[in-house]
């Protein structure tokens, strides 16, 4: 893909995970594991993934100041100034205000990548075709990009993007909908002009400005008035004062749901969110009875259907066991039926509740 110096990548880095509890904790969330056994964990993944979008000096990471430390271990090429510290979590619109507005005091020509760092992408050389395609509409036409999956199935995990249907191959943005119950999920997939929406964006800096202005004005106003601190020793502390004043929203609730001016390029280039044990089955290799394992010593004995991930070098011998999660690290072992991999979240709760809070 050709890259050129107004490509910026922005990685958002700074979310728990907790469905995927135990092996994401507050300390450790899933994006620093190698959850598919490849060698990699998801941000070193997504990492080289947008090494073909923009040069390393232009991709930056977002993430939690306690993560920090995590981000440069896995990432040894990311540039010191580039790892991008949250004062607390406020959700994706500030993420995506902070990142915006900092890499805007550096180029105010900058086209933007937004990316999650826990995705599966198959064929990446596709998704940067898709990009690509994203990049070069926005800079002829004014909005917001996004990159909208083709529905495989009526899945209730997702958010949906409805589009207008055109020959256009990127198409007006209609409506969207977050995670839908089976039966609405259903009828969107039959209607043939919804989406998946994959939480990947594409915008020029000075559009995303724009639409943050209009629709997030306090959001806008707080950063504004401190712009002039981006990229300066003072950065940390004026950020420090103005986060915990922001609204605590998401940037598809918050400014594209609400836009006029939003797109979406339909692709299909093998995506997961791996958001759940679930979704991780789903995507992982299977041995002929079904099971995905990551472990060093796992012996199955009848066992058919089921996730399992045992860290460090211990031994797990299961007999007999039928489409389970069977979960085992240091600190805690998770072991659950495959269809109830939506619970995890309700299990760190109330583990929070019991105040069990060193285990989550």
């Amino acid at each position: 893909m050709e890259k050129n110096q107004h490509h910026y990548s922005v990685i958002m880095a700074g979310g728990i995970g907790t469905r995927f509890w135990p092996m994401s904790t507050q300390k450790s969330p899933k994006q620093f594991h190698d959850v598919l056994g490849t060698g990699k964990t998801l941000l070193q993944q997504t990492f080289e993934r947008m090494k073909l979008i923009s040069d390393t000096s232009r991709i930056f990471v977002i993430t939690s100041m306690e993560f920090t430390d995590l981000v440069f271990e896995q990432l040894p090429d990311l540039p010191v100034e580039n790892c991008i510290a949250e004062p607390m979590g406020m959700n994706t619109a500030a993420c995506v205000a902070y990142a915006s507005f900092k890499i805007s005091q550096l180029d105010e020509n900058a086209q933007l990548l937004i990316c999650p760092s826990d995705h599966l992408i198959l064929n990446e050389s596709l998704f940067a075709k898709n990009v690509q395609k994203a990049m070069s509409e926005s800079l002829k036409k004014e909005g917001l990009y996004t990159l909208g999956i083709e529905p495989t199935r009526p899945d209730t995990g997702y958010g949906y993007i409805q589009y207008i249907p055109s020959s256009k191959q990127v198409k007006e943005v209609k409506t969207f909908t977050e995670k839908p119950d089976f039966s609405l999920a259903k009828q969107f997939i039959e209607s043939g002009d919804f989406l998946w929406n994959s939480g990947m964006f594409i915008w020029k800096v000075s559009d995303i400005l724009e639409a943050l202005k209009r629709y997030l004005p306090d959001m806008y106003r707080a950063f504004e008035n401190i712009k002039s601190h981006m990229n300066t020793e003072s950065e940390i502390e004026e950020v420090s004062k103005i986060y915990p004043t922001l609204q605590k929203t998401s940037i598809d609730k918050g400014v594209l749901e609400k836009c006029e001016k939003v797109f979406v390029l339909p692709a299909r280039f093998g995506w997961s969110d791996l958001g759940t044990w679930l979704s991780l089955f789903e995507q992982s290799d299977r041995d002929p009875q079904r099971n995905a394992v990551v472990g060093e010593e796992v012996k199955l004995y009848n066992a058919k259907g089921n996730m399992i991930h045992i860290e460090g070098d211990r031994v797990a011998v299961i007999d007999g066991l039928e489409n389970f999660i069977v979960v085992n690290t240091d600190d805690a072992l998770l072991i659950c039926p495959l269809k109830n991999d939506q619970e995890v979240k309700n299990y760190v709760t109330n583990l929070r509740l019991s105040k069990a809070d060193k285990y989550i």
